[in-house]
């Protein structure tokens, strides 16, 4: 079954303009997020989807692939689609273009769940939380699942809410998803629900129209860098590991 793995990279950035060109070390962060993708040994084919042809210049320079699309897409899913129109491929699995500390045995983490299983249109991850501030920051999306691993619900808040917390676990979804290209296609025209403008959580629409998530667990947390503390945070993490 081919598998396709594309890295949204928009340059445009409130907090951080150019953020997939920010240097980490010797590297622009699309580099680090590029390289560490290619160590998914089931992906077959990785691309780099980005609206700004300096992107395309740098990763064409580092001797990755890229294309370029649409500035219009509202979303890092449109700009996905716009790419997976493209292939032939039956799987297709988004990485996110600022999260340069993602590993390769996550990525296929959540491949493998829909080679195994051809009726899951989509997959995620998500990573037990260990640090009690983190759940209830708003910025830290928390899930919680059914006993089959599939999604119950994604939510800013606390969930679940701990009127007995003996036990209790929190979960936080690492935002990494894949999808079957047939799906991804049909998910840009499902409606939107109060849900998802309520929590500003895209994966709320599959939810709200009656389809499943397969949330893997994994042990490797990943950071998205969206202010320049965590560039700085992802640095020094790097720094060390390197």
């Amino acid at each position: 079954m081919n598998v396709l793995g594309v890295i949204p990279a928009r340059y445009q950035s409130t907090r951080l303009p150019g953020k997939p060109l920010l240097m980490i070390g010797s590297k622009p962060m699309i580099q680090w997020v590029y390289e560490a993708a290619k160590t998914a040994t089931l992906i077959d084919e990785l691309v780099v989807a980005t609206d700004d042809q300096r992107i395309c210049d740098v990763v064409t320079g580092f001797g990755g692939k890229a294309e370029l699309t649409s500035a219009e897409h509202p979303t890092g899913t449109d700009r996905l689609a716009e790419v997976a129109r493209g292939y032939q491929t039956e799987l297709v699995i988004n990485i996110q273009g600022d999260e340069p500390l993602i590993r390769g045995e996550v990525i296929d983490s959540i491949i493998k769940p829909l080679l195994e299983n051809k009726d899951l249109p989509m997959s995620t991850a998500k990573v037990r939380l260990t640090d009690p501030k983190q759940i209830n920051e708003a910025s830290v999306v928390k899930v919680v699942t059914a006993e089959n691993g599939d999604a119950l619900y994604f939510s800013r808040a606390p969930i679940p809410y701990p009127r007995k917390s003996e036990g209790l676990v929190y979960w936080k979804h690492i935002g990494l998803y894949g999808y079957r290209k047939d799906f991804l296609l049909k998910y840009l025209d499902l409606p939107q629900s109060s849900l998802e403008l309520a929590e500003s959580l895209e994966q709320l629409r599959v939810l709200a129209n009656g389809y499943r998530i397969r949330v893997v667990e994994v042990e490797q947390d990943s950071v998205g860098v969206d202010t320049p503390a965590d560039l700085e945070r992802v640095r020094a993490l790097l720094a060390v590991s390197f």
